[in-house]
């Protein structure tokens, strides 16, 4: 009997952290929330941060600053994500850049699975495959045929190792088509290219791509993702066309530093899928070919585990360099 009010103060005493946990979880967010944008103001990162941080504010009646540390492709901003405190106060929103860069990337400042907490997708778009009117193609089967006639096709990207140049390597890997690859310091200057006739194709994000493809100026042949996006519906995806299982899309996630609580990550997941979902918002959103993320947690964080992966074999299968 005697070791009973031992036992019960040595309970407490592990118990104690826990109970510190919880209720830290309960009274977050006490002070301001800072959101690393890893890239410049105006893109789609950069209005979705803006959106998150406008949600912020009227649910949970605290102040969102959005600090954008653009360069490197996400890799000049991602580490003051990684290394803040895990406490939910400083947070990362950044694109599937941060997914591929430790493929295309040596020596990184930091270990995109160990050194973050996925938390939520935000939203996700395809890139497109345009090619310039002049070009007497309107199928992706079309165009693949072209190239094997015409020894090749020159596509344009944003710039080597981002989605929209590993868009077109899996393509041309998983077909054997000679698709010469074209790099650009952004998407504009491949667009206009593209317009141009200096190239003849090009991978260009949806949010990008659709004003061109609504007025005319460029012919949209294949979506990269599973499904059909419902602002190009009338676009079929790259896999219906005779290329089974290709899929890649552009997608911005949200990240907290590893070892943040995990009441804190669902709270912050429930928090985004709401802003996301906000209906003048989500209006926006999908006139832009873009469409709000739904996953929890744990399907953010497969998800984000599944990416890294299937990205490092685009990659190895390309013969890509790490730079």
């Amino acid at each position: 009997m005697k070791f009973k009010p031992l036992r019960r103060a040595l309970c407490a005493l592990f118990a104690l952290p826990f109970a510190l946990g919880a209720a830290h979880a309960d009274d977050y967010p006490s002070q301001p929330l800072t959101l690393v944008v890893p890239f410049a103001a105006g893109g789609m990162t950069d209005i979705l941060a803006r959106q998150f941080a406008k949600t912020v504010q009227e649910k949970l009646r605290q102040t969102a600053i959005v600090d954008n540390k653009p360069g490197a492709g996400g890799v000049i901003g991602a580490p003051r994500g990684a290394r803040a405190r895990p406490d939910g106060y400083t947070l990362l929103i950044t694109t599937t850049a941060h997914v591929v860069n430790p493929s295309i990337t040596k020596n990184l400042p930091y270990d995109t699975e160990k050194d973050f907490a996925p938390i939520a997708m935000l939203a996700r778009t395809p890139n497109v495959l345009l090619v310039n009117p002049s070009l007497p193609v309107t199928t992706v089967p079309e165009l693949l045929d072209y190239a094997r006639k015409n020894k090749g096709v020159t596509y344009g990207s944003s710039g080597t190792g981002g989605t929209t140049h590993l868009s077109g390597e899996l393509l041309a890997s998983r077909t054997g088509a000679p698709l010469i690859h074209v790099p650009y310091k952004g998407t504009a200057l491949a667009v206009n290219d593209l317009l141009g006739g200096q190239i003849q194709a090009s991978f260009v994000d949806g949010l990008s791509a659709l004003k061109y493809v609504k007025a005319g100026s460029l012919r949209a042949i294949g979506v990269s993702t599973r499904e059909r996006n419902p602002a190009l519906a009338e676009v079929p995806t790259i896999a219906e066309q005779g290329v089974p299982g290709y899929e890649t899309e552009i997608w911005i996630g949200l990240y907290a530093p590893a070892g943040t609580p995990p009441a804190i990550l669902e709270k912050l997941n429930a928090l985004a899928l709401q802003s996301m979902g906000e209906p003048g918002f989500r209006k926006t959103l999908d006139e832009q070919a873009t469409t709000p993320g739904t996953m929890d947690v744990a399907a953010t964080r497969r998800y984000v585990a599944s990416e890294i992966r299937k990205w490092g074999d685009i990659v190895k299968k390309a013969g890509i360099e790490a730079q």
